[in-house]
């Protein structure tokens, strides 16, 4: 079966106003205040938890060795507290996988964030048993951009990897798919537009209405 598989944060949803808030709340219990603004950082946020420790504590000095690692599983447990407060799926994320499925293809996620936390932002959106399979950081031994992140998620979604395509937005993305041998499509409506154009991926998208057109004509 023909088989698409999503990127979760900055692809599906823009999840960057709960992530800085966590790790807001990080710097904020080590006396820093808040470090990282939630639209000049939002490119940071979409990247993971180190990212936006390493961003806000260089910005200030005297910070201890290995703090990143004592503070991430911090940032995790203050993400999961409040995971959706400011996170919306992306205009017509929903509808151009309803419209993927109807032209039958199978869908699925495959996210560099923890499955736990994946299932958890998924079921609070409403659309987690949309999609056939969901692969996070943690599930596999391997994570994005080895190749068998993303064949999992297609086998997982009854798919074929030889018929799959990889939809995200940014250079892990790209790298993923490549590394699987299958075409990839980004998104530009996210932060970073230009960034993402000059990854040179398969295809991109300003809107989700293109995708399954774009979809069909390079799997279709």
């Amino acid at each position: 079966m023909r088989t698409v598989i999503f990127d979760l944060d900055g692809t599906l949803a823009d999840t960057s106003g709960d992530l800085i808030a966590a790790a807001n709340h990080c710097f904020r219990g080590l006396g820093l205040g808040d470090l990282l603004d939630p639209v000049a950082d939002a490119a940071t946020a979409l990247r993971g938890g180190r990212a936006m420790l390493n961003l806000g504590f260089s910005r200030v000095t005297g910070v201890a060795p290995g703090e990143v690692d004592r503070q991430y599983p911090v940032l995790l447990a203050a993400y999961a507290d409040d995971i959706d407060t400011h996170t919306y799926l992306y205009p017509g994320a929903m509808a151009a996988v309803d419209q993927l499925m109807s032209d039958g293809f199978a869908v699925g996620i495959a996210t560099n964030k923890p499955e736990h936390l994946a299932e958890q932002l998924m079921r609070s959106l409403g659309v987690r048993d949309v999609f056939g399979s969901l692969i996070g950081a943690d599930t596999l031994p391997v994570r994005k951009p080895d190749p068998e992140h993303h064949f999992e998620a297609v086998r997982r979604a009854g798919g074929d990897p030889a018929r799959s395509l990889l939809v995200g937005d940014t250079a892990t993305d790209r790298d993923t798919s490549r590394n699987a041998g299958v075409p990839s499509v980004l998104v530009t409506f996210g932060p970073g537009r230009d960034d993402v154009l000059a990854l040179d991926p398969d295809a991109t998208i300003d809107d989700f209405a293109e995708l399954p057109g774009v979809v069909a004509g390079l799997i279709g």
